[in-house]
């Protein structure tokens, strides 16, 4: 009789209302995942039409490609005698909810609704889905036509059931549900269900993997169990960074890590286990039944020949250091929103400080992981990177050189700024090889200051030359937010004064401390297109600072 399953956890580069990629990088993670022997394949939040679509899900347009991209699937012969998991929002009793379909070999087995909405920090999932409130019940979903064309089937279960196979029981988890207290798999463990599954939509924060994988040990710690998690990967037109880190875990050990950060627009994380481990398990614990719907499946996960097949053994988790964080994820996050931004680059104000000098190592980083993917073979990076620089023959061999070509750092310096601070941004951007410039600010300073005399016949002085605390504040200001006006006027034109087509993305570099306690001059030189550092606070920055100038890099 058998009882090992090969299961597999994808964690995709979707984006938004991008319905023809998002459906060619599902079918590759499937055929990846057959290949590897996975007989059940699970993709990240909301797959089919990305999870960052914003308002577009108001739209029954965002709807109605979502059933086109579905059917293409289930037409597809790559997802045949598999069982494949898939996230696209659907819309029920006029009510929109954020669902998992599960289907095998042309036939829909169940829709299964989220029931806890993510609603706070960056999240505002109540905006636009409802929860599934009616716990253990089970309604009748009507298949679009388009659908039914290909399933044969007008309806099918739509709400909180679970999945029973020959051989074993499956429950899908969505996302929050995993961090509530009163999570699904509590009671779908208790009912017998051994194969958890979770499809994400997790951002990265500093430090925040450790709470990922300690709710995942102690889910099938507690009850006993595989767990499958499958986390989104890339911007998807957001300004947060969802940061892979797929796993598969049984009976309280991680037996199988995907990346955490990486420039790869797909990755599937497969496992092989056994599923008497889990009733060996479970056989030492007290259960107290909770009923749950099942949908039965004429379907094996197992074969009968796999006595010898290896199993996957449990693994020591790697855990980055919350510099490598730094040096990793807004890195990774920065070349995806650049690359699909159609810009040539960055321009950075670069004041020689902490914050923009962090800022710049950041990018720094990401040539590096530019650099180390094409050399691995990644010909999607190299084709993206040709694309940015204009160049269809270019081969980046040098970060530095890299460097070189798609960032512009400038010191804008006045008549108040130090030799010191230019001489450190002049340094680090040799060090890092990124095109700099130093620009004087003191004409366009006096300029504005000279309109300000001519309307009202005064010329406001610093306070060391006998200005008022209102005149040197508000002189502070203007040379900041001078600075700003020029950083968007060469971040367009620097490239065209070079004869290089292209504009940049103006990068800022206030920190998570600035903005919470307001210590900053509004719409200065910090008010950017994106701001790589915005979330991380001054003392982080100074310790990945420490570790860039001492690490390999």
């Amino acid at each position: 009789m058998g009882r090992k399953v090969t299961v597999a956890a994808c964690s995709l580069n979707q984006w938004a209302l991008d319905f023809e990629g998002n459906s060619e990088r599902i079918l590759r993670s499937i055929e990846i995942a057959k290949v590897h022997g996975a007989k059940y394949r699970l993709g990240p939040e909301l797959e089919i039409c990305g999870y960052g679509c914003g308002d577009h899900f108001f739209e029954s347009d965002t709807l109605l490609h979502s059933f086109q991209v579905l059917r293409n699937l289930l037409e597809s012969p790559i997802t045949q005698d598999i069982i494949c998991d898939v996230g696209m929002p659907i819309m029920h009793h006029n009510t929109r909810y954020n669902c998992r379909v599960l289907f095998l070999n042309r036939k829909i087995l169940l829709i299964r609704p989220k029931m806890i909405m993510a609603n706070s920090g960056n999240y505002r999932e109540l905006r636009w889905f409802s929860p599934w409130n009616q716990l253990r019940q089970v309604e009748e979903y009507f298949l679009p036509r388009m659908i039914q064309e290909i399933t044969g089937q007008d309806s099918v279960p739509f709400g909180f059931c679970v999945l029973s196979t020959k051989d074993t029981c499956i429950g899908s988890e969505i996302c929050a549900e995993l961090w509530n207290p009163s999570s699904p798999h509590i009671q779908m463990g208790l009912d017998g269900v051994e194969i958890f599954t979770n499809s994400s939509a997790s951002h990265h924060e500093l430090r925040k993997a450790d709470q990922r994988i300690n709710l995942i040990k102690s889910a099938t710690t507690k009850s006993g169990g595989i767990y499958l998690y499958a986390n989104q990967r890339g911007c998807d037109g957001d300004r947060v960074y969802y940061d892979g880190c797929s796993m598969v875990a049984i009976n309280g050990d991680i037996v199988a890590q995907g990346a955490q950060f990486s420039l790869n627009d797909l990755e599937v994380t497969t496992a092989t286990l056994d599923l008497e481990d889990v009733r060996s398990y479970r056989g030492e614990l007290y259960h107290e039944p909770r009923l749950c719907h099942r949908i039965k499946v004429d379907f094996s996960l197992s074969s009968g020949d796999d006595v010898y097949l290896p199993t996957q053994q449990p693994i020591k988790w790697h855990f980055h250091t919350p510099e490598e964080e730094i040096s990793l994820g807004p890195a990774c996050w920065l070349w995806d929103y650049l690359r699909r931004s159609g810009q040539a680059g960055f321009l950075l104000p670069l004041s020689g400080g902490v914050d923009s000098s962090s800022t710049a190592c950041i990018v720094h980083s990401m040539c590096v992981l530019l650099c180390q993917a094409v050399e691995d073979g990644n010909s999607s990076v190299l084709e993206d990177v040709r694309r940015v620089v204009g160049d269809d023959s270019y081969l980046p061999q040098q970060p530095k050189e890299l460097c070189g070509r798609i960032f512009t750092t400038c010191y804008m310096g006045s008549e108040n700024s130090s030799e010191d601070t230019c001489s450190r941004a002049r340094d680090l951007a040799r060090q890092i090889g990124s095109t700099h410039m130093n620009i004087n600010i003191d004409m366009a300073v006096k300029g504005i200051l000279g309109i300000f005399s001519v309307v009202t016949g005064r010329w406001p002085q610093f306070r060391v030359n006998g200005g008022s605390l209102r005149e040197n504040l508000a002189l502070q200001n203007v040379q900041a937010r001078v600075r700003m006006v020029l950083a968007y006027l060469f971040a367009q034109l620097s490239l065209w004064a070079r004869g290089k087509p292209g504009g940049l993305l103006v990068l800022g570099s206030s920190n998570v401390d600035e903005s919470l306690t307001g210590y900053f001059t509004k719409y200065d030189c910090s008010s950017a297109d994106i701001n790589p550092i915005g979330g991380i606070s001054k003392t982080d920055l100074k310790s990945f600072l420490l570790y860039y100038s001492w690490g390999d890099n």
